[in-house]
């Protein structure tokens, strides 16, 4: 423990931990392929997967080394591919390496693909089981955890300590950091962050293969991703329970915790249509957009995609659905951020921004958290 004395008070505004994003994601301990070098991303991807992989060693969670390709189906797919290379090298990526079609075929038997890049170290978790067992943690070694707090404002106590108004009653602590994912700019602004960047939900549809098609892949499969489009495409996710999982798509949520098309918040959905932001967005992506909103309305269009990269698919091999939120972080120019962002107000730590690989990065990013605060701690 670096700050012996301290006392740590979780406050979750839900009924368990992981009930949002944590616990909705594809359960993919990311290698650190993707990330651009010097990024935050990709030394916290790195790191985290190897600290991951270690905890749930220690802790008995199982995982699975299963591997993942990303392959190229058409020419113009290669430059990508090749960049996803290099990327992945000078990240520090181990065992990394570019298939041809026949190696492909000894990987993935199924699928289909001029060129892949297979990172063997990517792998899959549970991760409700992490997060339940860090909560765990906390009480074990002596924090305390409330669930059903949420925070609703925060203001100074007289001896400037920071006052925390929530569901349950005030509570008062000399520092806080907040972590809250899809609200995480609504509690910066409560400190007098700055109104950009905000959170706006995409929803992302799963659906499940029928056992007799799971078989069809054995690990994970990804196309390259589209350089005009921000999201990864819809891909191929084995399950620590055995289940393949194919999506996400990525559609426009009407509320940060829609995981429904007709869930509906008029706060939410206010502000980000009402978010110049947004409104660049889509001007710049309504195509992919479009295309997108009929991969979600229509089986038929979300199969084409997956029978680009395993052909023998077929609609009756969609089982079961349900869905994921995303809380994209998005800067008043239209720019999606790419990368962890913090924001600081006194004796407070925002973690404003925390996308994908973050629960690959938990252990690693919670060091990176601590360090970023510790002029606070210091402080008493």
């Amino acid at each position: 423990m670096r700050y012996d004395g301290l006392r740590v008070l979780l406050l979750e505004k839900e009924d368990r931990v992981a009930a949002h994003q944590t616990g909705h994601n594809s359960g993919v301990v990311h290698s650190g392929i993707y990330y651009a070098p010097g990024s935050l991303k990709a030394r916290l991807c790195v790191q985290g997967s190897r600290a991951l992989y270690a905890y749930c060693e220690e802790y008995g969670i199982a995982t699975e080394r299963c591997g993942k390709v990303v392959v190229a189906t058409e020419e113009r797919d290669l430059s990508r591919l090749d960049e996803i290379h290099a990327r992945a090298r000078a990240n520090g990526v181990e065992g990394v390496t570019l298939l041809g079609e026949d190696e492909l075929r000894e990987v993935e038997p199924a699928v289909r693909g001029i060129r892949a890049l297979h990172s063997p170290a990517t792998g899959i978790v549970d991760f409700r089981l992490v997060a339940a067992s860090l909560a765990k943690e906390i009480v074990r070694v002596g924090g305390a955890m409330r669930l059903r707090t949420a925070v609703h404002g925060m203001s100074r106590s007289r001896d400037r300590r920071v006052r925390l108004i929530t569901a349950a009653g005030p509570v008062e602590s000399g520092v806080v950091i907040t972590c809250a994912g899809l609200h995480s700019d609504r509690l910066a602004r409560m400190t007098g962050g700055p109104a950009s960047p905000r959170i706006v939900p995409f929803r992302g549809r799963y659906h499940a293969l029928s056992a007799e098609a799971a078989g069809l892949v054995r690990g994970l499969v990804y196309p390259v991703p589209d350089p005009s489009f921000p999201f990864l495409g819809v891909h191929f996710t084995k399950q620590i329970s055995g289940e393949v999982w194919t999506g996400p798509n990525a559609v426009l949520a009407l509320a940060r915790e829609g995981y429904r098309g007709w869930d509906v918040n008029p706060r939410d959905l206010w502000e980000t249509l009402s978010y110049s932001g947004f409104r660049t967005l889509a001007r710049r992506y309504w195509r992919a957009g479009l295309s997108e909103m009929r991969g979600d309305l229509s089986k038929q269009t979300f199969v084409r995609a997956l029978q680009r990269l395993v052909p023998s698919i077929r609609a009756e091999h969609l089982a079961g659905t349900h869905a994921g939120v995303r809380a994209q972080a998005l800067s008043s120019d239209g720019q999606l951020l790419d990368d962890f962002w913090f924001d600081r107000a006194d004796r407070v730590l925002h973690l404003r921004n925390a996308p994908s690989p973050a629960a690959t990065s938990s252990l690693a990013l919670a060091k990176e958290v601590v360090g970023a605060a510790d002029e606070f701690f210091a402080a008493g």
